[in-house]
């Protein structure tokens, strides 16, 4: 039944005609002058993406804004809408909050997204403020990245945790049954053609039984899915798998 709402939704809530694939391409993402102000805080859970300093590497990307508002910032409310929707969460649907990691703002926020982490430096403040987010209870999501982009995300991490280690999340983990039943999450089909997804964790005292601090979507890229939930760019049962999985990771945050 939740699987036929969420098409439901993605098809009327969202609506909006089909787009053809190069089209979607052609129309520019927001440049950072584009990004809306941040709302004040007032308790009502938002989404929360990272900003963050580029490492070397970024010229060879064509498009103008930075890879850490990659889907920014339809991905969010769409993501958000979702919610909504289909749990009691009621979060904020007009937009998302945009912190760097060293913003003591952040830790008002339980869950935190990043996108495409391949080009992301941290800095000592960074390194500090994430590590206590991580161990005061807070979430982090890292989505759309592949391949080497995987080696700089474990590198900038053991700035913040170096005692953490990472591990594959199995399916029988809680946050894959936070809300929908995902049985089997290495069936999630990511828009990267030809590579397997991927999913691996930090958990708190490297304890497999304790909290999870942070997931990796490695190989993968929900927030395409989500950002182009209402266009026609991939088939309505690929948008709903991403959704589950952001359903899940949220509502997980929530509640651990």
């Amino acid at each position: 039944m939740r699987l036929g709402i969420i098409a439901a939704l993605v098809v009327l809530m969202l609506a909006a005609s089909a787009t053809a694939v190069d089209q979607i391409y052609v129309d520019p993402q927001p440049s950072v002058a584009d990004i809306a102000g941040n709302t004040p805080y007032d308790g009502k859970l938002t989404f929360v993406r990272v900003r963050y300093e580029m490492g070397f590497g970024y010229g060879g990307r064509m498009r103008r804004e930075p890879p850490w508002m990659h889907d920014y910032p339809t991905s969010d409310t769409h993501m958000m809408k979702i919610l909504n929707e289909l749990t009691g969460a009621r979060p904020r649907m007009d937009g998302s909050n945009i912190f760097t990691l060293a913003d003591p703002e952040l830790h008002r926020y339980p869950i935190a997204y990043m996108s495409e982490p391949g080009f992301w430096m941290l800095d000592d403040d960074e390194a500090r403020g994430l590590r206590s987010y991580l161990l005061k209870g807070g979430l982090m999501i890292f989505d759309d990245f592949r391949g080497q982009d995987w080696i700089n995300l474990q590198d900038q991490m053991r700035r913040a945790v170096p005692e953490l280690h990472w591990m594959e999340i199995e399916p029988s983990q809680p946050v894959f049954h936070s809300f929908f039943e995902i049985d089997d999450p290495h069936s999630m089909t990511p828009p990267y053609g030809g590579m397997a997804p991927l999913f691996y964790g930090l958990f708190e005292q490297n304890d497999k039984t304790k909290r999870l601090m942070a997931i990796a979507n490695i190989n993968n890229d929900l927030g395409e899915y989500w950002e182009f939930s209402d266009t026609g760019y991939a088939p309505v049962d690929l948008s709903n798998q991403a959704y589950k999985f952001g359903v899940n990771y949220f509502i997980y945050g929530l509640t651990h």
